[in-house]
């Protein structure tokens, strides 16, 4: 069994972590959590997000970890081994395909986002810009048709590049020399936002909980962003959980995953709230405060076309690593379940995400009025995946693991055959099979009701 993990998986635990950490961390971490954090009143929040990411967030990881590497499989072939060829827990698997699909799909329209900006501020056009200038540039690129759709095709181009590339080729490799580089820029950024006249206010609002805005919006928020923010549910751990190697432990790998994912957030918000408040920005400006706000930040700063490159690039790599692990799903079904070539199913999956991105792209212009449901097709399908796929599949998924598949086998898994001991695996198994459907549930039904 180890040797057939070495051929197929990661050649270290350094590896699984960065590429699991990279498959983690993303737009989610560096453009939803600030704004999350804005509108939910700062540092109260964030208190209640690392509470949720320890509770529930690292047990929902180390249960996909477990079903990925005991069955050795992507995460359709998984559900199948595991349950001995149960055609409904097999669905369960099918349903993580279709979420990612979905999810590729609309994510890769923000990524593209990513790449103009990249292009933009390298080339000074965001420069010397007035607040209007900015906020018509961000519109008139989005509504449109051509560059929208080639910069989402160029971002799927190189995410498949990577994928192509294998496992320990590819994505171990690329995520070495990525995730290092996205913390350095992160703390560059978070240097020169610090320095700022006026950065206290922005730190005093990140760290200081007010409780008194501590309600129950703001602790449901905080438990979704605790849970999408890693992943969960859409089979991205099951996958780079099968990869990981049979002697690393996966309580301590889970944790410095949930720990490298909520350090970039916080991070981000590091960047983000000192340089909102010292230019006397609203922190509660929602999706617009990396695309619309942070410009008009960064054309108020010394040096500001140097950071503004600095902080797309990082919000690129984000995006790019949370890409590969979105494909890498679709690629080793592909490869496991059809027995297609690597190349063949990267090129096909890339093409069919790409034909159906398309429809999301377009619903900024063209298609901005076609509405399903009273939704675009980018908001239906955003809806549709964090509202029902994933907590959906993630609840699913603990009734597997917790009432399903034999206790014995479970604590055999975590404590690598017996080799280590599992301290806290009866506490883990309390959390699996009671706290994190519970917390689930919630999620779906403030989903529906919300």
């Amino acid at each position: 069994m180890a040797t057939t993990n070495t051929q197929r998986g990661f050649t270290s635990n350094l590896g699984a972590i960065l590429a699991a950490a990279g498959g983690a961390v993303g737009l989610g971490n560096i453009w939803r959590f600030p704004y999350m954090l804005g509108q939910n009143g700062g540092g109260a929040f964030l208190l209640v997000y690392v509470f949720f990411v320890l509770l529930i967030g690292v047990p929902l990881m180390m249960t996909e970890f477990i079903i990925g590497r005991r069955s050795q499989s992507n995460v359709v072939g998984a559900y199948r081994k595991l349950s001995n060829g149960s055609k409904g827990w097999m669905l369960l698997g099918v349903f993580g395909i279709v979420a990612a699909f979905l999810i590729y799909a609309f994510y890769s329209v923000v990524a593209g986002w990513t790449l103009n900006y990249i292009v933009l501020s390298c080339s000074g056009g965001l420069a010397g810009k007035d607040p209007t200038a900015i906020t018509t540039l961000f519109s008139d690129f989005t509504q449109g048709s051509f560059w929208p759709l080639l910069y989402q095709l160029l971002f799927l181009s190189l995410t498949a590049t990577v994928i192509t590339m294998g496992v320990q080729k590819g994505i171990e490799k690329v995520s070495k020399v990525l995730m290092p580089i996205l913390f350095l820029l992160l703390l560059l950024m978070c240097v020169r936002s610090v320095t700022l006249d006026g950065a206290a206010e922005g730190l005093r609002f990140l760290f200081k909980p007010d409780f008194s805005k501590l309600n129950g919006t703001c602790i449901l928020s905080a438990l979704g962003q605790s849970f999408f923010s890693l992943s969960i549910g859409m089979g991205a751990m099951v996958t780079y959980g099968s990869y990981i190697r049979k002697q690393d432990k996966l309580f301590p790998t889970s944790l410095w995953i949930a720990g490298c994912d909520s350090l970039v957030a916080i991070l981000a918000g590091i960047v983000i709230f000192p340089a909102v408040f010292a230019f006397g920005m609203n922190p509660a400006s929602g999706p617009e405060l990396v695309y619309i706000v942070l410009p008009n930040v960064f054309n108020s700063m010394p040096a500001g076309t140097l950071f503004a490159v600095i902080f797309f690039m990082l919000l690129g790599i984000a995006a790019l690593t949370s890409t590969i692990s979105l494909l890498e799903i679709l690629v080793a079904f592909g490869v496991e379940e059809l027995h297609w070539k690597r190349r063949t199913a990267s090129f096909v999956s890339t093409l069919l995400v790409f034909v159906i991105g398309i429809f999301c792209t377009l619903s900024f212009g063209i298609l901005k009025d076609f509405h399903i449901f009273s939704r675009t097709i980018f908001d239906l399908f955003d809806l549709i995946t964090a509202s029902y796929l994933m907590p959906i599949g993630a609840l699913m998924m603990t009734i597997f693991l917790g009432w399903f598949f034999p206790k014995a086998e479970v604590r055999d898994e975590l404590s690598n055959g017996g080799a280590i001991k599992a301290k806290a695996f009866e506490l883990y198994y309390f959390v699996l099979r009671y706290l994190s459907p519970l917390a689930l549930i919630i999620i779906i039904i403030s989903g529906i009701i919300g």
